[in-house]
């Protein structure tokens, strides 16, 4: 049996597959089994310093949940002014004008090129030196902008690789009813992009979430990550039970928003999946008054 993209593996393939298989399951186990043997020789599985994340709520309130709060505000901000400028810039990169292509397309490559943190130092040194922002509140501020800039310009390219990808059949049929560029854009192109575009939107959502870190780590921002170091020296040194917690915490935030969005997908394609009926050759009834009519067909049986 084959398939469009593959040959069916055979007898010897299946069997060569299973050892495969086999042989890396029990790489990993040897792995894992090693890794905690040496945790456990430098007493990094002791109870006591696993303790105060199950049994003392203080070292949640205090120090985790703050900084997740931290990072899931500055990441929905920055999602939030990042997505609107994304699509503004996107589009205009499509733009069929020079003067609104050519300057949209310098700015998306200019902050698409600069690394993310770099941006962070500059922007949180333009609002010490410009602003009058409260000094606890700047490297909120700097983390934000950073963030905004280079995943606006990221954005801006799924935009238009998402409206780009459909087929050009749709704008030739809009513009065929006498839709202008406007109309074509608002009402046909960007409405199917969505569900093309809409992978690929998490998986920048999941990096912004990361990239608050590089604020905590630099800028003094009291994001998640940075809870380790105070969190660390108040229960006795326990670094790699406190990145371990926070990791997870990392991966429970990421597998949710991939979890929605992989729901959010399904049930737009489900929506725009058509519901009218097929009719076959025989159910169709030509008259020869010259209207079409439908009648039944007696199944055979």
């Amino acid at each position: 049996m084959t398939s469009v993209l593959f040959d069916a593996p055979g007898p010897r393939a299946k069997r060569r597959n299973i050892l495969y298989s086999t042989l890396f399951v029990i790489v990993a186990a040897l792995v894992v089994w090693w890794v905690v043997v040496k945790l456990n020789e430098k007493h990094q599985l002791d109870w006591i310093k696993w303790k105060p994340f199950l049994t003392d709520s203080q070292a949640w309130t205090t120090y985790l949940l703050p900084g997740l709060w931290h990072t899931l505000l500055a990441a929905a901000i920055s999602m939030v002014i990042a997505l609107p400028l994304g699509a503004i810039f996107g589009i205009a990169r499509l733009s069929d004008h020079a003067w609104l292509r050519v300057p949209a397309a310098v700015v998306i490559e200019f902050f698409r090129s600069i690394p993310v943190l770099i941006l962070m130092i500059v922007s949180l040194a333009l609002f010490a030196e410009y602003t009058s922002i409260n000094t606890d509140d700047r490297p909120l501020y700097a983390v934000v902008t950073g963030l905004v800039l280079y995943n606006a310009s990221v954005l801006a390219e799924i935009v238009r690789a998402g409206i780009l990808s459909l087929p050009k059949g749709q704008t030739e049929a809009a513009q065929a009813i006498g839709l202008r560029k406007g109309q074509i854009m608002r009402s046909i192109l960007l409405p199917q992009s969505i569900t093309a575009m809409l992978p690929a939107i998490v998986s920048q959502l999941v990096v912004v979430v990361k990239d608050t870190a590089l604020g905590g780590s630099v800028l003094t921002f009291s994001e998640l990550l940075a809870s380790v170091r105070p969190l660390s020296a108040a229960y006795g040194a326990n670094t790699i039970a406190c990145f371990t917690v926070v990791a997870v915490i990392y991966i429970i935030v990421n597998f949710t928003l991939t979890s929605f969005a992989t729901w959010l997908e399904k049930r737009l394609r489900a929506g725009k999946k058509s519901t009218g009926a097929v009719l076959s050759a025989t159910t169709v009834d030509t008259g020869g008054g010259g209207t079409t009519g439908v009648r039944p067909v007696k199944a055979d049986n």
